[in-house]
């Protein structure tokens, strides 16, 4: 081979490792499982992609083995082709609802694949490999994508040697702390919010470490404890997240927490727990560990699987707007702009306001009272902690928007009750027009057609625009407003956030009331 065949071979093999920014995207956003990767790949590798990965490697191929004289054709070739894909990567990354994280699992995927191209490319050396050593460059910039979960299971024995040193760093820290109370969170929907509210609550007593943002994992709890332990911590507050039975209990076995709170349990990621029963027993395994203990649970006794699993275990309390609960909230009013509620105790009641929009904030801010009245924290305390509370991000939050719009920015919340429960927050923005922005839901399994038709009809009643986010996943919710007669030059349907902004922008103004609902990351949005 020619020196100019080496340069080809290597642009290529450049060209596949800008290519796999995408891929290494979507394995970030399925949570670095391959079979769940698997999903979004069979979707990419249909129709004219195959057609076009197939004619490329072919016209490459053919350039090499027939066209003799065709060397700086094809080196000019492959440099074009490295320079576009790096562009297109950048563009990729600025345009991603959810971009690429280049954590240190990333780091190290990237450097496995440069070793595997590495690899490849030293064919180009090998004696009579000839012009092929080209074309397995051109294959493996053909077939990135399969790449991708290649290196990810090549490097699992790594990640798994990484993690357990990291998680055995953790419980070092958490012995070292013996005073440290953990206080567990999880629930299908609702707790991140709870675990913000009860920070805000405890820290007016306490000094609190909590999970940041949605680090509800075991890693993510792990990289807490290590990185963003604050010195003095009295009480740590830990999200707790799943999608398959046995994750609860995993991060359990990392922080041993002595009370705990499940804030609602319902259909969510049905897909990979593979049943509503299995979503219940896990939610539960906090449950488990933390009486094990003898310590604490808060429970949400409006929510009637809770409530029916909620017998089995002593020295827990029921919370929520029920009557015959143990703390409940009464004398509810809800508004545009927050509500008043009365928290009802069996020794007394604490009236409280706060500016959190929706009903199902009630819930949670009774929740965090009673458990933080349980650790000491005086009615007056809490009374002061709930009257500051500001909305977590990207969860009913209400910002000023384009030209003086008001925007309630539920962006986070994908979950059925929460969507329903954000439409009817937005009814409550009396004589404005009301629009909502949605994707609909994922990840509800055979009811995820059901859902989404569910939140069609809500939205149907209560906006006077629709703004609809992927043709697939429209459908239900297309469905339900034609059977409902809602006016079609209403609905728009659109491939992405930025059209639906494009679209909606110039027709905003002061008297326009406009909800984020749900925004989906990049591998669901077809």
């Amino acid at each position: 081979m020619t020196v100019l065949s080496f340069l080809s071979a290597a642009l290529i093999l450049l060209a596949a490792l800008f290519g796999s920014i995408k891929a290494f995207q979507m394995l970030q956003q399925n949570s670095y499982v391959n079979s769940r990767y698997g999903e979004w790949l069979g979707g990419k590798f249909c129709g004219k992609t195959v057609v076009l990965k197939a004619v490329f490697l072919a016209f490459f191929s053919g350039l090499g083995l027939f066209l003799k004289n065709a060397q700086y054709v094809l080196t000019a070739l492959s440099a074009v082709t490295a320079v576009t894909v790096f562009f297109r990567s950048r563009q990729v990354q600025k345009s991603a609802v959810k971009p690429l994280v280049f954590t240190m699992r990333v780091k190290r995927m990237i450097i496995t694949e440069s070793i595997i191209s590495a690899a490849v490319f030293g064919l180009c050396f090998v004696p009579g490999a000839g012009i092929y050593g080209l074309i397995a460059s051109g294959l493996v910039f053909v077939l990135r994508e399969l790449v991708v979960p290649a290196v990810n299971f090549i490097n699992r024995p790594v990640e798994k040697a990484v993690a357990k040193h990291y998680i055995r760093d953790a419980k070092r820290i958490l012995r070292q702390s013996p005073n440290i109370i953990t206080v567990g969170v999880t629930g299908s929907y609702g707790k991140t919010t709870s675990k913000f509210i009860l920070a805000r609550i405890l820290s007016e007593k306490y000094t609190v470490t909590v999970t940041p943002e949605s680090f509800n994992t075991p890693m993510g709890v792990v990289r807490t404890v290590r990185e963003r332990m604050i010195p003095g911590t009295e009480i740590f507050i830990c999200e707790m997240g799943a999608k398959n039975v046995g994750d609860i209990k995993e991060i359990c076995d990392i922080v041993n927490p002595d009370i705990g709170m499940i804030t609602s349990v319902g259909p969510q990621h049905l897909n990979t727990f593979g049943s509503l029963e299995n979503i219940v027993n896990t939610k539960f395994e906090l449950a488990d560990a933390v009486c094990q203990r003898g310590g604490e649970m808060f429970l949400n006794g409006d929510n009637g699987l809770i409530r029916a699993r909620a017998e089995g275990y002593e020295n827990s309390h029921l919370y929520g707007t029920g009557d015959g609960l143990e703390v409940r909230a009464e004398n509810i009013t809800c508004s545009s702009s927050g509500s008043e509620f009365d928290i009802v105790f069996a020794d007394g009641k604490i009236s409280v306001s706060t500016r959190l929009l929706g009903s199902h904030n009630v819930q949670n801010i009774t929740g965090a009272a009673a458990l933080a009245r349980s650790l000491g924290v005086s009615d007056g305390d809490i009374r002061f902690a709930v009257s500051s509370l500001k909305a977590t991000p990207h969860r009913l939050e209400m910002k000023s928007f384009v030209n003086g719009a008001t925007l309630i920015d539920d962006a986070y919340n994908s979950n059925p009750r929460g969507c329903l429960e954000a439409v009817n927050v937005l009814s409550k923005f009396e004589g404005m027009k009301k629009i909502i922005v949605t994707p609909g839901l994922v990840e509800l399994g055979e009811k995820e057609y059901e859902c989404n038709f569910a939140l069609g009809e809500a939205a149907g009643r209560v906006c006077d625009e629709i703004y609809l986010v992927g043709q697939k996943r429209s459908k239900p919710m297309t469905d339900a407003l034609e059977k409902q007669g809602y006016p079609a030059e209403r609905v728009f349907v659109v491939s992405s956030f930025r059209e639906a902004m494009a679209k909606l922008a110039p027709t905003l103004d002061k008297s326009c009331a406009v909800l984020f609902e749900n925004d989906l990351p990049d591998n669901y949005l077809k």
